[in-house]
């Protein structure tokens, strides 16, 4: 048996027992090492849920997590014992329509780690020792566990860079600068963009955004009008990432993009009512960006050549029997930016 942190309901975490299976065909198995806790895992403890998706039994948290290759099942290659490896909580079944549209991160039957979207939910992926499909393992040569385990926030990150095409000399806003607005600012600068604004209502998100390089770095809470000038002549800003699930900061951004701009929405708090009239005058496009799925092996290569640097945003690392230090820590915006959990020695 393995030990594993499951939310019972809101403020309800426990480690308990799960089950382990040895790896089999194309399998392997992992010790894990950190796991980094997301907003999505947050929403789950502080309020059992989000929007309509509700805790309905008991469920394994986590799903930013790295280890340590211990096992291998039979017909595995390109994995050995030892090696470090990312592990991919995007796991589609490729068989269902949407995989044969080349959409697998809109799978019909996906086995998202630590999701209540569906019911029986999909268990986590915060466990000591883990059995995973060897190709959703990415070896992360180079890296050490915790920088490993931002590769799922970071391919976040990257999806939505696709989903907004092209934006090389473009002014673009990013409102909520926790972990994701971040990483976008940083994929967005990588990207080419002439002029970052990030907004937040913290001057240390902000200060991260600044370091991660946002051009303007805008404290909603003390100026709630400091969107203002990009808004002015039907807007300035050529495409906006919303990170926050906030509606003030979506009606704000939304009073800033130009005439057939962009909008990214990749926040996700429940519903949020959309200013329709200002859409359709100024023609905008409004694009949802749902987690990814090749994006995912993109993050750890893009680390490994040092073009994008996460290691700044892992503020506080626990070990996972501290698990109740940890989320409250992490659900301090004001005190931290990535609260990662040590499963062992990273």
């Amino acid at each position: 048996m393995a030990q594993a942190l499951f939310v019972h309901g809101s403020r309800d975490l426990r480690v308990e027992p799960c089950e382990i299976s040895p790896p089999s065909i194309g399998e392997v198995q992992v010790s894990l090492r950190r796991g980094g806790i997301c907003g999505s895992d947050l929403h789950y403890f502080n309020h059992g849920g989000f929007g309509s998706v509700r805790l309905r039994e008991p469920m394994i948290l986590g799903h930013e997590v790295a280890g340590e290759v211990i096992a291998l099942g039979p017909n595995v290659a390109g994995l050995a014992v030892g090696d470090l490896v990312a592990i991919s909580p995007s796991r589609p079944c490729f068989s269902c329509a949407q995989c044969s549209h080349g959409l697998p991160n809109h799978c019909l039957n996906m086995r998202f780690y630590g999701s209540a979207m569906p019911f029986p939910h999909v268990q986590g992926a915060f466990r000591d020792v883990i059995t995973a499909r060897a190709e959703h393992c990415v070896k992360a040569v180079g890296l050490n566990a915790a920088q490993a385990a931002m590769a799922e926030p970071l391919a976040v990150a990257l999806h939505a860079m696709r989903r907004a095409g092209n934006i090389v000399g473009q002014r673009v806003l990013v409102t909520g600068c926790g972990p994701i607005g971040v990483l976008v600012i940083m994929a967005a600068r990588r990207a080419g963009a002439g002029e970052i604004i990030a907004t937040d209502v913290g001057d240390m998100m902000l200060g991260f955004a600044e370091n991660a390089g946002a051009d303007i770095c805008l404290n909603m809470a003390n100026q709630p009008d400091a969107l203002g000038p990009f808004g002015k002549g039907k807007g300035s800003v050529d495409v906006a990432f919303e990170c926050s699930g906030a509606q003030a900061a979506l009606t704000a951004a939304i009073t800033t993009i130009r005439p057939q701009g962009r909008l990214v929405q990749l926040g996700m708090s429940g519903n949020m009512d959309i200013p329709m009239m200002q859409v359709t005058a100024r023609e905008l496009q409004i694009l949802g960006s749902f987690r990814f799925h090749e994006e995912f092996a993109m993050a750890v290569q893009m680390m490994q050549r040092g073009l994008i640097d996460t290691r700044h945003l892992i503020t506080h690392s626990f070990s996972w029997s501290d698990f109740d230090a940890a989320f409250a820590m992490a659900s301090d915006r004001t005190k931290a930016m990535k609260v990662q959990l040590e499963f062992g020695s990273s």
